[in-house]
């Protein structure tokens, strides 16, 4: 694929998002996204939300959880106005546990910013269970949701 304009502009969002999610400031955080932002989250549907001012409210409540929080950028694709990313979020919570959260988030970007998301972040388990029984626990009656 060419380095047109079209193709760096959703790379440059995520970098701008990455940078503002590392210096904890939110209001660079939410310009990167556009005013009507939808979020889909297809393995929690209720989780779903449209605006950017519920952006600012998960962020705010993310910022004074996990102060020192940090997110990485592990691997990224961009197709035209969409870029497929893979994150890592780690932090340290209040009570001194650790927060580790690892997925992929596929943004559609419309001059330069977030128009919609698929959100597929989701926190690390270690549960100690293995592939045998979370796939049991999966397709058990009323399996795990």
């Amino acid at each position: 694929m060419d380095d047109t304009s079209t193709d760096r502009e959703p790379a440059a969002m995520v970098e701008r998002l990455c940078r503002a999610t590392n210096d904890h400031d939110l209001a660079a955080l939410v310009a990167c996204f556009a005013p009507g932002y939808r979020n889909e989250t297809p393995a929690h549907p209720e989780r779903g939300f449209t605006g950017r001012e519920q952006v600012r409210r998960n962020w705010e409540q993310i910022f004074a959880a996990i102060p020192d929080l940090r997110a990485e950028v592990l691997r990224r694709a961009v197709d035209g106005p969409t870029v497929w990313t893979e994150w890592e979020h780690r932090g340290t919570r209040p009570d001194g546990s650790g927060h580790v959260m690892r997925g992929v988030v596929i943004f559609g970007v419309t001059g330069g910013l977030a128009e919609w998301a698929r959100f597929y972040l989701e926190p690390v388990s270690t549960d100690g269970q293995g592939v045998d029984a979370a796939v049991r626990r999966q397709v058990a009656p009323g399996g795990a949701s």
